[in-house]
């Protein structure tokens, strides 16, 4: 998608644009989830070396994979036009989550979406269900679990059509910070790919990452901590900002809403993140920031 974009926006450099594919850790482990393995880094820390060494120019990732604090001498250069931002629901027989027997079994790898299901389902059981969308689509159907999550960016961006799948609303289940955008990280001091990559990155998405990444931030999360926000356009240059912080068994939400101007989003998400450390108290936030071990 990025080589295609670049491609179109300067046609001379179109033949000089080269795609490096790099394997990950987060790709090579399957057995553990991301705070047992070492983190969302998992899926950058290869291709952040390589771009470091400069061996490549520019990184591209899923954003929700990015960590909250970037290495040394690396930035965020550009974001593609945010795709479908929800999650979807897959079961082995098209339930919905409603309709699911006691005790289901929910495979999921997503520290936020077993939060966010046991919230309304505390009868469920988690299952650890790693793998590419293929695979873990293979073991639904398989019954290997009853039913698991999906990001519809995904989906969609890979061509799949889930007949049996329920596409959950925002205001059901609020998704991951900078879900459905895909990001190019570069490194400081070069100004001639970030004006480059000017030509093709896309405003609001920018906006809107910054926003959920600095809410993000000020609640010092990781992927050890059931964290969801969303800043959306209103047009014009207004935003509205949702943002959610859980317990790992669901027992606890805290959530709240803002809205606020683009040029101020930023600190408007970092306030809102303060304000629900407050609602949540201290004795919850130590849990919190502690995560499941």
């Amino acid at each position: 998608m990025v080589h295609d974009l670049l491609a179109a926006a300067r046609p001379a450099l179109a033949d000089r644009l080269e795609i490096v594919t790099i394997k990950t850790s987060g790709d090579r482990i399957q057995d553990r989830g991301l705070a047992e393995a070492g983190g969302k880094g998992l899926f950058t820390k290869e291709i952040e070396r390589a771009l470091i060494d400069q061996e490549i120019h520019i990184a591209v990732h899923s954003m929700k994979d990015v960590p909250t604090f970037l290495p040394a001498g690396l930035r965020l250069g550009a974001f593609l036009p945010r795709e479908d931002v929800r999650d979807m629901w897959i079961s082995t027989q098209g339930q919905t989550i409603g309709d699911m027997p006691t005790g289901f079994r929910l495979g999921t790898a997503s520290i936020r979406r077993q939060a966010q299901l046991l919230a309304r389902r505390p009868d469920l059981e988690i299952a650890l269900l790693r793998g590419n969308v293929g695979t873990r689509l293979e073991k639904v159907a398989a019954g290997a679990v009853d039913a698991t999550l999906l990001a519809c960016a995904g989906l969609k961006r890979l061509g799949i059509a889930v007949p049996n799948g329920h596409v959950l609303g925002t205001d059901d289940m609020l998704p991951a910070a900078a879900q459905g955008v895909v990001g190019i990280e570069i490194r400081d001091g070069d100004e001639d790919t970030a004006a480059l990559l000017a030509d093709i990155n896309d405003r609001d998405a920018e906006t809107a990452v910054h926003a959920e990444r600095a809410f993000l931030a000020a609640l010092d999360g990781s992927c050890r901590s059931p964290i969801a926000a969303l800043a959306e356009p209103l047009g014009g240059d207004g935003f509205r900002f949702r943002g959610e912080i859980l317990s790992t068994d669901g027992r606890a939400v805290f959530r709240i809403e803002r809205e606020g101007k683009a040029a101020a989003l930023d600190q408007l998400a970092t306030d809102a993140a303060e304000a629900l450390k407050g609602q949540a108290g201290e004795t919850f936030m130590k849990a919190f920031l502690a995560g499941p071990r």
